[in-house]
Formats: structure tokens, C-alpha cells, sequence
């Protein structure tokens, strides 16, 4: 999870090639196991766990018991990266929803505290703490102990670090496996998000911040008079504040606290990266939100190939809401559609709203798109080619002041449904819009 976020960031691509145990030991050799004695090492020095003897446990603990997974991939210095993880899947049948759901920013939120932050000509600071799933510990109580089973080849690598583990092996099914008590949470593990937001918002709280009642992952603290604003989705923070002291005061606090395995990474300046989009402060009173490499990924990715700025006025034609001619696409064209549909939705929400009527009607259309459908889709594609530059520009003329513009377009759909639009703002841009297809027929669009 984490090397997959790391390569997002990082390099802008979607995905990465990862191994499993035997089969990365294959490709990689010494490199690969040298990788997992390092992965293995750094688990116990930071004691995300300890062994444990299978007579200690009880019968519900050792059928909860989940295997332990090491994965190998090759980073894009070439450097082999081992990662363990906790198979997780199987706790979905007596975990909750409650226990493994965290909340994140709401993305009308982070719109909005961005807006206040370049009114008020603040000073911005991201941060990305390292490692925060394994800096946070596992309740300690007997009766929500979590373990982990430790088979194959990585239970004779175990004792090659730890002689000592060698006490806590036993035979099961033909296999030696050594059972550990989980103390810190563990990628992979469904809860491990929830209890680190858990820490961190009571770390926060602690530290005189005061959540907002309505968005649990925005917090406030009045410092010399003055608002500082948090914002956080899992470890990735947005702070802000008119004093560029108080950021500094407020990352040297997050490296006491969440600094000690890797230093806290912090940028600061106008223009910062947070959450797949670029937010520029570059102008006084204006926040601009751009999405240009995630545009020019989907371009590079489309089937069809366009000239370079080649393009059309508008995202649709007047056909759009017509159900159009020609039959079904095939599985192929079918799913790259549904993929594109998915890709443009992510990005109408953020930097390119004016795409989002076209996103919202084609979105009806992912299950079983006609040929009229993918030349709409090849037609929004060719729209984004010749406007590649554009983006969202928001501003405020009073933070007081919000507007809705509402309107609706009465049975337009081919089953005579209607259509409603929305745009909230505060002077100037979009900050959440609607564009959705109403649910009921009606006499009225109202």
C-alpha cells in the first residue's frame, strides 16, 4: 500500500509490480533476500510484535489467527523493497464497519479551508508522516489481543535474526508456523487506519486543536490570535496559518511525535501536492487547482491517439442524453470505458468541472455501452486533448457569503427523467458541484 502511494506521488504511475515471497526470492536472489531480512528486521527492533506459545492462546485466537505475507518489488532506483503485511481479508467476518472505516477530509471541505487560506494570505505547509500505521500501538487488553501466523520461509529467516523464536515453532499440517501477538498496527490490517486516526486526532486534541463538528479529519487551533487550519487524509496533512513560525512550531511538535523512526517530510511555498491535485497560492486571494499530469496519464493511456492539442469546444455534443445507434462494444472497449468513465469522475470533482455533465450522463452508461456511447467518450477524451491547461481557479469575496446555483432540466433522459445541476461558490470557481440524473420520473423538475 504504502510503495503504491509512494509511486503515485512520486513518479505520477498507477501502479506497481509486486512479488510474492517465492517467487520474488526467484527473481531477485540475494537482493530480494536481503530486502526481507531488512523488512523482518526493522519489525522487531520496533517491536511491532513478540512471539508467542501456542498454548497461550486460546481456540478463537488461534482460528483468528491470520498468515503474515511478504511482498518484493523493485523501487524505480532499483532498489528491492520487502513489505509485510497481514493478510486482512479474512478478519472481515467479525470486524465492523465502525472498526475499519476511517474518515478522511471531505473533499468540499479541503476546498473550502484552501479558499480561507489564500483570502487571508496564510502560510502553507504539507506534511507526510512515515510509517504512521506502525507507530501506532494495538490495544493491549487480553481480550482484543490480535495474532499472526508466520509460515514457509519466513519462519527459519525469523530465526536467523532471532534465535530465540526458535522456542515458539510448532508443526501444523506439515508446516512449521511461529504464532506472534501483534502490538503495533500492520499494513493489511482492516483496523490499522481507524487506529491510527484514532492516535492522531487524540495527539491533536492533546495539543489544543479542536475538531470540526461536521468533518472529523479538519481541525482549528487559535495560535497569537490567529487560526491554524489542519487538514489530513490518513498521513498526508494540510496545515496553514498567517505566522510561517507557528508551521514551523507545529512540524517541529509532528517530528517529536511521529518523527523518531524517519523524520516528518514537510514542503513549503505557494504550490504543494496533496491528494492527487497541485494547489497553487501563487496569486493573492486565489487558490488554483491543477491536475495537468493526471489529464496528460489519461491521455497517454486512451486507445485512441490524438494530435498534440488537438481538440473541440465542448466535452458533448447535443446527442449526449440520447441513447444513440449501434450496437453493444465489445468486453474490451466495454471495460476501457467503464475505467475512463471512473478516471473522469475522479477528475470532475476536482480541477475540471466542466466535464462533469458529460461524466454524469455517460456514468449511466458503464454496464452496457453502444457504439454512440464510445464516441461520446472519444469525444470527451478528444476535449480534454485541446484544453489540457485548463484548471480551477477559486477565490472568496467575503467568508461570509456562500451561494448555491440550482437548476434543473425537466424529463430530458430517454426514460423522461429529469436532470439537476448545482454550483457552490464563494465569489469566484466551483467549489462542489452537482450534475446528476434525478432518480424518480415527476410531473415538475422540482
Amino acid at each position: 500500500m504504502q510503495q503504491i502511494k509512494d509511486k503515485v506521488q512520486n513518479e505520477g504511475v498507477l501502479f506497481i509490480q509486486q512479488y510474492y515471497l517465492n517467487n520474488g526470492l526467484k527473481l531477485f536472489k540475494e537482493e530480494g533476500n536481503k530486502a526481507v531480512m531488512k523488512e523482518l528486521d526493522q519489525l522487531i527492533q520496533r517491536e511491532c510484535w513478540e512471539p508467542i506459545h501456542v498454548e497461550d492462546m486460546t481456540d478463537l485466537e488461534k482460528r483468528r489467527a491470520q498468515d503474515a505475507m511478504m511482498l518484493l518489488a523493485e523501487k524505480h532506483t532499483g532498489e528491492i523493497k520487502g513489505r509485510c503485511v497481514y493478510k486482512g481479508d479474512g478478519t472481515r467476518e467479525w470486524l465492523s464497519q465502525e472498526h475499519t472505516s476511517s474518515p478522511t477530509a471531505a473533499l468540499e471541505a479541503i476546498m473550502i479551508t484552501c479558499v480561507i487560506d489564500a483570502y487571508e494570505g496564510r502560510d502553507m505547509m504539507s506534511l507526510d508522516i512515515p510509517n504512521a500505521f506502525i507507530q501506532t500501538q494495538m490495544p493491549m487488553d487480553v481480550k482484543s489481543r490480535v495474532m499472526m501466523k508466520i509460515t514457509g520461509l519466513l519462519v527459519d529467516m525469523m530465526i536467523r535474526l532471532e534465535p530465540r523464536y526458535r522456542d515458539y515453532g510448532v508443526i501444523e499440517n506439515g508446516k512449521r508456523v511461529i504464532y506472534v501477538r501483534v502490538l503495533r498496527a500492520i499494513y493489511g490490517m482492516l483496523e490499522a487506519s481507524m487506529l491510527w486516526y484514532k492516535k492522531l486526532r487524540g495527539d491533536m486534541e492533546k495539543h489544543g486543536f479542536i475538531f470540526n463538528p461536521y468533518d472529523g479529519c479538519i481541525a482549528n487551533k487559535i495560535v497569537n490570535g490567529k487560526q491554524q487550519t489542519i487538514r489530513f487524509h490518513v498521513d498526508d496533512l494540510l496545515s496553514s496559518h498567517i505566522d510561517p513560525k507557528v508551521n514551523d512550531d507545529f512540524c517541529e511538535w509532528m517530528n517529536q511525535k511521529y518523527g523518531s523512526i524517519k523524520p516528518v517530510k514537510s514542503k513549503r511555498g505557494k504550490i504543494h501536492e496533496y491528494l492527487g491535485m497541485t494547489l497553487d497560492f501563487s496569486k493573492r486571494g486565489k487558490v488554483k487547482v491543477r491536475m495537468d499530469d493526471y489529464v496528460n496519464r489519461m491521455l497517454n493511456e486512451f486507445p485512441v491517439k490524438f494530435k498534440e492539442n488537438e481538440g473541440c469546444k465542448t466535452p458533448a455534443s447535443n446527442n449526449l442524453l440520447s441513447i444513440g445507434k449501434g450496437g453493444k462494444v465489445d468486453d474490451e472497449k466495454r471495460e476501457t470505458f467503464h475505467t475512463f468513465i471512473a478516471k473522469g469522475l475522479f477528475l470532475s470533482k476536482r480541477a475540471r468541472l466542466d466535464i462533469a455533465p458529460t461524466i454524469s450522463v455517460l456514468s449511466t452508461r458503464v454496464q452496457k455501452p453502444n457504439e454512440t456511447d464510445w464516441k461520446k467518450l472519444v469525444k470527451l477524451m478528444y476535449y480534454l486533448n485541446g484544453t489540457k491547461g485548463m484548471h480551477l481557479t477559486l477565490s472568496a469575496k467575503d467568508l461570509r457569503t456562500f451561494k448555491w446555483y440550482i437548476d434543473a432540466s425537466f424529463a430530458v433522459h430517454p426514460d423522461f427523467r429529469s436532470h439537476t445541476g448545482g454550483v457552490l461558490t464563494m465569489g469566484e470557481g466551483g467549489l462542489q458541484i452537482i450534475s446528476k440524473k434525478q432518480k424518480l420520473n415527476s410531473r415538475s423538475s422540482t
